[in-house]
């Protein structure tokens, strides 16, 4: 099968919803510069021009009102925040209208838009610019929150999203769209809410999601030089998320590790953790450990970011700690400090 990018997976699903739907546009800022939206949107404008590529004006609390009333009228709108720190801005739409429509109406109305907020983290952009806030749309009723990790279900999950008739944000990380895989040529869906699981093993379950998945499937890697066998299972969508995917998991492996790119206080990775340790007592072999961002904003120089973001190292040292010491590990890695935070539940 032939390999795409990432960000191209994601600029083939535009292209085709956009071709076979016309009730499908694309609203943003900067939806024309790669400095804004990477390789995820090139060519569109020139293939479907300004009325269905709006490259709006730096308004994100209207651009997002705006798709929302176009989605109540019977359009399929897909919103792009080309950076989630300013999202913040349209919560109003997103939480009070979006969110609730169809509850408020009874079902007899909702709003199938599409909010794309993408992540831009590093490169020295500092605090207001690297921000990844799932969580807070983790406790939104009404709203879909998906996570992709690979080109394939980049693709497909767009698709998905599209037609899944609910409100859905659908957040990507700059740090993964040059990560290579295979993609159908054909347009498909991937279906939302399905974890899946990307490495089999037998001593520990590593929970992922996005640019965090990568790095676990690197870290499995490191982790069976020291014969640990690692499964690795991506999330894809974080909510609603597979528990009974991972709950099987952790029951089997009798160890967690969440891997998650964000903060740890009220996150993704607390979220997880307290559904698994109260679905599977009993067979917890070791408290869960939990891999995140430390509970500070993020820094600007290079030295402090590297010591900031989590990396493959982080999820191996929080791993062997989740192993405890019931068997000698192979070939055990020498104490060093790690990036990230690494958090004992």
């Amino acid at each position: 099968m032939r390999q795409l990018t990432y960000a191209e997976a994601i600029c083939e699903a535009h292209r085709q919803l956009l071709r076979c739907d016309e009730r499908i546009f694309v609203i943003g800022q900067g939806l024309w510069s790669p400095w804004y939206v990477g390789g995820s949107m090139t060519g569109l404008e020139d293939e479907f021009g300004s009325e269905r590529i709006i490259d709006s004006p730096v308004s994100e609390n209207a651009t997002t009102g705006a798709a929302v009333g176009a989605a109540l009228a019977g359009m399929r709108p897909i919103v792009v925040h080309p950076r989630m720190d300013f999202m913040n801005l349209a919560v109003d739409p997103i939480v009070n209208q979006a969110a609730n429509w169809s509850y408020m109406f009874g079902g007899q109305c909702n709003a199938p838009v599409v909010i794309r907020p993408i992540i831009n983290r590093g490169g020295e952009q500092a605090a207001q610019h690297s921000q990844a806030l799932q969580a807070f749309f983790l406790h939104v009723p009404g709203i879909k929150v998906v996570m992709p990790a690979t080109p394939e279900d980049a693709k497909g999950m767009l698709v998905a999203a599209i037609y899944d008739g609910n409100p859905i944000m659908y957040i990507d990380d700059r740090w993964i769209y040059d990560e290579t895989g295979p993609v159908p040529e054909e347009i498909y869906q991937t279906p939302l809410g399905e974890a899946a699981i990307r490495r089999e093993g037998s001593d520990v379950t590593i929970v992922a999601s996005s640019y965090m998945v990568p790095l676990s499937m690197k870290a499995a890697e490191i982790l069976q030089d020291h014969g640990v066998a690692a499964e690795v299972v991506d999330l894809r969508t974080i909510k609603p998320w597979d528990k009974p995917t991972v709950i099987d998991s952790v029951a089997r492996t009798g160890r967690l590790v969440v891997a998650d790119g964000a903060w740890a206080t009220g996150g993704l990775s607390s979220e997880i953790v307290a559904v698994a340790v109260t679905r599977t007592l009993g067979r917890l072999k070791s408290p869960p450990v939990r891999v995140c961002l430390p509970d500070a904003p993020a820094p600007m120089s290079d030295p402090l970011e590297r010591a900031y973001y989590p990396n493959e190292n982080t999820i191996v040292t929080a791993t062997l700690a989740a192993m405890e010491s019931e068997r000698p590990l192979e070939n055990p890695p020498p104490t060093a400090e790690v990036p990230g935070q690494i958090v004992f539940a």
